[in-house]
């Protein structure tokens, strides 16, 4: 039996460039960031606020695809693998 991969591995170059859109956009949504608390000015408490909710979500995201991205690979490791292993035992035969 032979399985064709390609398919299978640009599914996950698809989510591995996934990965690295949100890590950018992270990036780019963490530059707006203050590390320093702002108490006196309710405005800037209040953007601090948005922004560190708009990073949680993105860091959700972010742990989320870089799992699956990680486990597919695996995966497709182990099955290209096997493959390659019972293709070898066979021409042994």
């Amino acid at each position: 039996m032979h399985i064709n991969f390609t398919p299978w591995m640009i599914l996950w170059a698809a989510l591995a460039l996934a990965v690295l859109v949100v890590a950018g956009y992270r990036k780019i949504v963490s530059v707006r960031e203050d590390e320093r608390l702002h108490l006196v000015y309710p405005s800037e408490s209040a953007c601090q606020l948005a922004i560190s909710h708009n990073l949680d979500g993105i860091d959700k995201w972010g742990k989320l695809l870089t799992v699956a991205a990680a486990i597919y690979g695996l995966l497709l490791a182990i099955a290209y693998t096997y493959q390659t292993w019972v293709q070898a035992t066979y021409r042994e035969l």
